[in-house]
């Protein structure tokens, strides 16, 4: 599905005046036209003749620029975007989102305390616990503990005295991102699905760069739900569809299972109730109105399922409608997972914090 701007955007001009430069713009620009590189060209072009993109940008000499860099590439049907722009576009989602970590002073949060052994060691440092391993003892802080215990130099090293530099776990982990691609996405004019394809993308680009033993699946669902590969991600459009969260979990939960990592998890991006479930025949049943007993039961019971196999469901809803609210709270407390309400703008580093700080968690 493509977008058609019939008068200028006040969100998107906004949003284009918080990238620098010409890549940044194209990248954006590529997501919201659901990855169609000529499209993307045009609304260029005619922006600058708007008057948005200033005149001392040469768009000709970067489209071949783009082309010199095999960030896109010439078929017969136009142009396509190639395996390093789809790269670029993943190193400039996840810098973009790490850049409003930074700015708001994420990741200075101190970390729950983990044990276990692990080949990483962390700055923070905690007492000694019976059966720590006593690679991690910090010795220097231990011995001046004993020295301002005892107030001698002897060594007289008490298990008291002892500290240790916490770790991180090495376990690895296997995340489901699901991504809502129903109507409600682009309602009333408001993208909420360029947003969700950023995230997408820089998570791909943490795993593949800071986790490589850990594994990340795509999920769209609308009245349906599929895999996508991490390439499509791009690609990804929202339908005329109704919102079938229980196909989502179901079909996050069986490709989880399918995994072979200690650690499992699902991230859920939605912006609406569930209004459709797929009945044990196989039949689609909607009611787009309110909560309808049925289609949240049904989808209650997969949250369910989710919690015996040991699979925690963190919820981000991207909009704050109240019979949403309702039923994530819900499906939070059934699952023993979490539930987050964010905006647009705070979506990724809220997503990406949460993995980081998370991932550690030994689940039981």
């Amino acid at each position: 599905m493509k977008f058609v701007y019939s008068k200028w955007d006040d969100e998107l001009f906004r949003k284009l005046k918080e990238l620098s430069d010409l890549m940044s713009i194209f990248n954006f620009l590529l997501l919201r036209m659901s990855g169609d590189v000529d499209e993307t060209l045009k609304m260029m072009e005619r922006l600058q003749q708007e008057g948005y993109i200033s005149d001392e940008y040469d768009l000709e000499e970067f489209k071949r620029k783009l082309k010199d860099a095999k960030f896109i590439n010439r078929t017969k049907a136009g142009f396509k975007l190639g395996a390093k722009g789809e790269r670029k576009l993943r190193q400039e989602a996840f810098e973009l989102i790490f850049q409003k970590m930074k700015a708001s002073g994420r990741g200075q949060h101190p970390l729950p305390y983990e044990g276990g052994s692990s080949d990483e060691l962390l700055p923070e440092k905690r007492s000694y616990n019976f059966g720590d391993n006593y690679r991690s003892i910090d010795y220097g802080a231990s011995l001046f503990n004993s020295i301002e215990r005892t107030g001698d130099l002897n060594l007289n090293l008490a298990e008291k005295d002892l500290e240790i530099f916490e770790t991180e776990r090495t376990s690895s982990c296997a995340t489901v991102l699901m991504i809502d691609i129903s109507h409600s996405m682009i309602l009333y004019g408001e993208d909420r699905i360029t947003p969700a394809k950023q995230v997408a993308m820089a998570f791909t680009e943490l795993i593949l760069t800071k986790y490589p033993k850990d594994n990340l699946s795509v999920v769209v669902f609308g009245d349906t739900a599929k895999e996508v590969k991490i390439g499509d991600i791009p690609y990804i459009s929202v339908g005329p569809y109704y919102t079938n969260t229980q196909a989502g979990l179901r079909k996050a939960r069986q490709i989880l299972l399918a995994k072979k990592h200690v650690n499992k998890q699902i991230f859920m991006i939605t912006d609406g109730k569930p209004s459709m479930i797929t009945r044990a025949g196989g039949q689609l049943y909607r009611n787009p109105i309110g909560l309808d007993p049925m289609i949240v039961n049904r989808t209650l019971d997969e949250a369910v399922v989710c919690r015996k196999k040991k699979i925690p469901i963190t919820t981000f809803m991207v909009t704050d409608d109240p019979y949403l609210q309702n039923f994530v709270r819900r499906l939070t407390e059934l699952n023993h997972g979490r539930a987050y309400f964010s905006s647009l703008d705070s979506l990724g580093s809220l997503i990406i914090w949460d993995f980081v700080a998370n991932r550690r968690r030994k689940w039981r």
